[in-house]
Parts: structure tokens; C-alpha cells; sequence
């Protein structure tokens, strides 16, 4: 399609009056009693409004029942909860179970055939966050790239869809969303030299409705060069002819990478929904000059069209893998006085962003891990970090080892979720204090093989507590954190905060805690397997349940997950992690907590 029919279809599209769309889910999540989306809503705050349990009485959390998956490896994302009804995912082969919230019965049990080979060319375990429901559907993305809905009464399949080619080096670790009448999904594979998109399915057919890329012309981006914006000397301006083509040497963008594999939301005011693309391929910098675009962005994109209203580069020409993909978090807060209607993004560069979700314009941009220091800060003019050349791998060369660059190739906040509460007007961020060495080589591309081209090695940072993790409150309207909590590991849970003022968040190690608003630990218990899943709560029968899925793995826990014991297999993790066996076994349960009988 030339570039001038697409925008003549685009404008034809947006003159076509507005239907009523809507999808049941967004009337589901305004109830508490459910828990019917992975972040529990479409503006992924991860906020409750129930509040049986609550500061004083969390102390008294007993385990109500447990459900093992019967699958090992890494256990992220959540169990959903519509009515009387959970549904469970497991990781790889990626089984989903309906349970009975009444006596926990199985309902039914999915369980897809897949390629075993899949395991291969997933880069960081083989973990899925998570299914999706609407309209009586559950939606399930399998690693080998097939997105299926199922019945959710039965667990029949009503369609599926493949959405990408493992022996490309593309696989699926996300959870599909579902926005009004879409099911919206990405890619993983970046380590693959995968070209990344996002494509937006009919919810109830499977017909593709429209898919953009990361990289590449604009058309295929669904980029308008005269209306999609982007943070440019101190205000938005129009991201111009071949934006990301000019960034790149020759054709590389077609292997860039820019996966989205991480988390969607969706604001029904602006039509608009927000996700972050991933790094540029290879991790060698010197063999890709220029900025990348659009790996490492925050992009705005109109739901129905798929056309990007705004874009954000966080980290342009990326040298240390800090991947762009975690939660955008919507909410309304204030910034130097004004409430605005924000989007607030932790990145794993180290820097917490805050940026108006309608406009674009970026607002906040600082540390939320003192230790930081591959850049000094973000100039706010240009948006650009103001890189320390002592870090700088692209600077220091292919072959040298850069070495103390903080923070790790993990990221100060990796996929797992903050949540926000609009209580405390706090975002209560699950964060990696972890910093590493970094040599990047030459690397030749080949498909569906490896196509990294660095050596890596992590450890916890130095001069500090001691511990490579932190469970921190942080403050988006001024970019300060308000409280900070150590701990032995990275927190690789997502995080709850809820209406009883008491924020879930689980442990490496295998703890699910409880702390008050200000970080005052009030609960803790040891699951059977460390924690990368997220904390959820939902109400069954008038009783608040709280549930965190336990099984190391992920990442950070990959050496476990996968038998590893190199110090710079699992790209550099299991060397940093290497302590993690003393305390946890690998495992795959649902834990489930509620207060005692009265």
C-alpha cells in the first residue's frame, strides 16, 4: 500500500462515526470483587478498592487454599478472577486452568500442543504473564507465537491465530489485552535480532484489524510525519519524513529489535493505548550507529487505527540493554501544582518517567535508584540522558569491558509491575539494585539464532546495603523517592497496593509481605518457590482473598529455572544470582491468604 492511500484509508477510518464497541471487561474491572484484568484495570494501577483486609488486621493472613500447576520454570503474570470463576496460566507449555472458587474444582483444563524446540530460542525462561478475559472469552498467548480464545465456560477453542515464526527467533511471553473490541499483542525475540511490533486482532473473530511495527518506514510503523509527535527542544513537535529509516545503517532496522513483549494500557477518554518497545539488535552499539528509533519508546497510539499520536525515546542508541518495555501507568496527579492527566513509566534505564498521556509532553524525568550512573541526568529540553563516558560501551569499544555500570542489563525495575494508589497519590515500585560489567564483541546475524554480541556479569551494588533489591514509594509529580525498603534479592513481583492501606509484593527468596504506606513490614510468609508472579486480591462471597503465584525462574532466577551454573550463562545472571539456590527450589503454586473466621 503507498503512503498516500494509507493515509487516505486512515482518514476515511477516523470520518466513520463511533460505534459502541465496549467490551464487558472494562465494566468487570470497575467491580473489586473481580480481578479480571493482569494489572486489574486498563490504566495498570494495580489498585484495590477492598478493604477487609487492612493495616491492623493483615498481621493475622492465614493460607485459605493452594493450587499447584504441575509445571516448573518461571511463574510471572497472575491468576484472573470473574465471578465465581479463576482462571490460572502456567509458563511453557502454557496449560490454563478454570477453577471453582467454591471448592476449587477444575472446570476445565487447557493444555496446547506446542514445538518443544520454542524453549530454545526464548531468551530469558520460559514464562508467559498471563491470560486475558472478555465476553465470555479467555485469551491465551502461547510461546510459539499462536494467540487462541477459548470458551470460557468450557475451555473450547472458538479461534486461534499465528502472529509470528519461531525459527525467526519470535516468540510470545506477553498477556494479551483486551481494549473495547481488540485483543492486542506483541512480540519477544530481541535477543533474536526480531523486528518488533504490536498487532490488534478482532476480539471475537481473530481477523487482524491492523499492526505496526517499531522500526522501518513509516507506513509499516503506522507513523504520520506531520502528526505523530514527539518531545523535541522543550515542547512536541512532529517527528518528520523516514524518522526511524535515518537512525539506522542500511537495512538494519529490519533485524532492530524493539520488542513488546511488556505491559499494555488503555485510556477510553483519548482512545488512546501506551506500551514501551524494547532493545535495539545486536548489544554490540558499534555494529548499529545512529539512535535506533523506535527501540526504547513510550508510543501513543489510537486503538481503532493503530496510527501513533506520540512517541518518546528513552534511551536512544541503547549500550547497556535497558529495555523500554515495562507498564505505562495512567493516573491523574499533580505535577508543580497542575493536575495532569499522566502516564508514569519506570524504566529500566533507572529513571522514572512522567509524561502527559494526552499530549506527550514529558513532564518529570530522574533517578529512582540513587545508583545509577551510566547517565548524570535527562535533559529536559531534549529529552535526551546526558550519557557518562566512562560507561559508555559504545565509546569504550567492542572487546573492552566496561565495568560498574549500574544498573544491570536487568534494569532498576524489570517487567514486574508497580501499582499506584490514589489514597497515598504514591507509586510503590518493585526495583533491582544491581550493577554489572559489560563487553560487548562482534556478532554476525543469523535467523533464529542468538544475536546478542556481549559478555555480561551482575552483582549487587557496590557500596550499598548490601542486597540487590529495593521495594520503593516513590513520588511521580516531583521524582523523589518518599521510602525505601531493602532487600536480599530483586524485587521480581508485581506489586498491589489496596483501599485497606496495605501494598503486596513478593520475594525472590519465595516471601509474599505486607507493609503499611510507609514501608512498615506487617505480614510475611514463605511460599513453596520464589516469587516473580504478582500479588492480586479479588472478594468471593463477601471475604477479600489475596493470591501470588510462586515458582523461580525469570530472569534473575534463571540459573535455577534452567539448571545453569556458568556465571555469565542466562546473559550474565546466573553469576549474580548464584546465592539464590540457598534459599528457594523451583516450584509452581498458587498461594492463596484471607484473614481468619471470625
Amino acid at each position: 500500500m503507498s503512503s498516500g492511500k494509507y493515509w487516505q484509508r486512515c482518514a476515511v477510518l477516523l470520518a466513520l462515526p463511533t460505534l459502541a464497541f465496549a467490551s464487558d471487561v472494562e465494566q468487570l474491572t470497575k467491580n473489586p470483587k473481580n480481578w479480571a484484568m493482569q494489572a486489574g484495570g486498563m490504566a495498570n494501577q494495580r489498585y484495590s478498592e477492598l478493604k477487609e483486609i487492612n493495616k491492623d488486621n493483615a498481621k493475622t493472613l492465614q493460607v485459605a487454599w493452594t493450587f499447584s500447576t504441575g509445571v516448573l520454570r518461571g511463574h510471572e503474570g497472575g491468576p484472573l478472577v470473574v465471578g465465581d470463576t479463576m482462571f490460572v496460566h502456567s509458563p511453557f507449555p502454557n496449560q490454563v486452568y478454570a477453577l471453582n472458587l467454591e471448592d476449587q474444582s477444575i472446570r476445565w483444563k487447557y493444555e496446547p500442543k506446542q514445538d518443544p524446540s520454542v524453549i530454545a530460542v526464548m531468551c530469558c525462561d520460559t514464562v508467559s504473564r498471563g491470560v486475558a478475559y472478555s465476553d465470555g472469552k479467555v485469551f491465551l498467548q502461547q510461546a510459539d507465537t499462536t494467540l487462541v480464545a477459548l470458551d470460557a465456560k468450557t475451555g473450547k477453542e472458538l479461534w486461534k491465530v499465528v502472529t509470528g515464526d519461531p525459527k525467526k527467533g519470535e516468540t510470545a511471553t506477553n498477556t494479551p489485552h483486551v481494549f473495547k473490541d481488540k485483543v492486542v499483542t506483541g512480540i519477544s525475540g530481541g535477543e533474536f535480532g526480531v523486528r518488533g511490533r504490536i498487532t490488534a486482532y478482532d476480539m471475537n473473530t481473530g481477523k487482524q484489524v491492523w499492526k505496526a511495527f517499531s522500526t522501518g518506514p513509516d507506513e509499516e510503523m503506522l507513523m504520520n510525519p506531520a502528526t505523530t509527535m514527539t518531545w523535541t527542544d522543550g515542547k512536541m513537535a512532529p517527528v518528520g519524513k523516514d524518522s526511524s529509516l535515518k537512525t539506522w545503517k542500511g537495512d538494519q532496522w529490519k533485524i532492530g529489535g524493539g520488542t513488546t513483549w511488556g505491559w499494555y494500557s488503555y485510556d477510553p477518554q483519548t482512545n488512546l493505548m501506551y506500551y514501551g518497545t524494547g532493545n535495539p539488535s545486536t548489544w554490540n552499539p558499534r555494529q548499529r550507529p545512529g539512535d535506533n528509533k523506535w527501540s526504547m519508546t513510550i508510543f501513543a497510539r489510537n486503538l481503532d487505527t493503530g496510527e501513533a499520536k506520540w512517541v518518546y525515546q528513552m534511551t536512544p542508541h541503547d549500550e547497556w540493554d535497558y529495555d523500554g518495555v515495562n507498564e505505562m501507568i495512567l493516573a491523574d496527579i499533580k505535577v508543580k501544582g497542575q493536575t495532569r492527566k499522566a502516564l508514569v513509566h519506570f524504566d529500566r534505564n533507572g529513571f522514572g518517567y512522567t509524561l502527559d498521556r494526552v499530549t506527550g509532553d514529558l513532564l518529570v524525568a530522574q533517578k529512582y535508584d540513587p545508583v545509577v550512573n551510566w547517565a548524570s541526568h535527562v535533559d529536559m529540553k531534549s529529552g535526551r540522558p546526558i550519557v557518562n563516558a566512562k560507561y559508555s560501551t559504545d565509546q569504550n569499544g567492542p572487546d573492552v569491558n566496561s565495568k560498574g555500570i549500574c544498573p544491570s542489563a536487568l534494569g532498576t525495575k524489570d517487567q514486574q509491575p508497580a501499582s499506584y494508589s490514589p489514597k497515598t497519590g504514591l507509586f510503590y515500585v518493585p526495583t533491582n539494585h544491581v550493577c554489572m560489567d559489560y563487553e560487548p564483541f562482534a556478532i554476525e546475524y543469523t535467523a533464529g539464532q542468538p544475536y546478542v554480541g556481549s559478555t555480561l556479569s551482575m552483582y549487587p551494588a557496590p557500596e550499598s546495603h548490601g542486597g540487590m533489591g529495593n521495594f520503593i514509594a516513590w513520588d511521580a509529580g516531583t521524582g523523589k523517592v518518599v521510602w525505601s525498603k531493602p532487600e536480599k534479592f530483586s524485587v521480581w513481583s508485581g506489586a498491589l497496593s489496596t483501599a485497606g492501606d496495605v501494598v503486596f509484593y513478593g520475594t525472590l527468596e519465595g516471601y509474599i509481605k505486607a507493609v503499611d504506606n510507609k514501608g512498615k513490614e506487617l505480614w510475611k510468609f514463605k511460599t513453596p518457590s520464589g516469587i516473580i508472579g504478582n500479588v492480586n486480591t479479588w472478594e468471593y462471597k463477601g471475604k477479600q482473598y489475596i493470591g501470588v503465584l510462586s515458582g523461580i525462574g525469570g530472569w534473575a532466577g534463571i540459573g535455577l529455572a534452567a539448571g545453569l551454573d556458568k556465571p555469565n550463562e542466562g546473559l550474565g545472571a546466573v553469576g549474580g544470582y548464584k546465592d539464590l539456590a540457598k534459599y528457594t527450589n523451583l516450584g509452581g503454586t498458587l498461594t492463596v491468604f484471607a484473614l481468619p473466621p471470625k
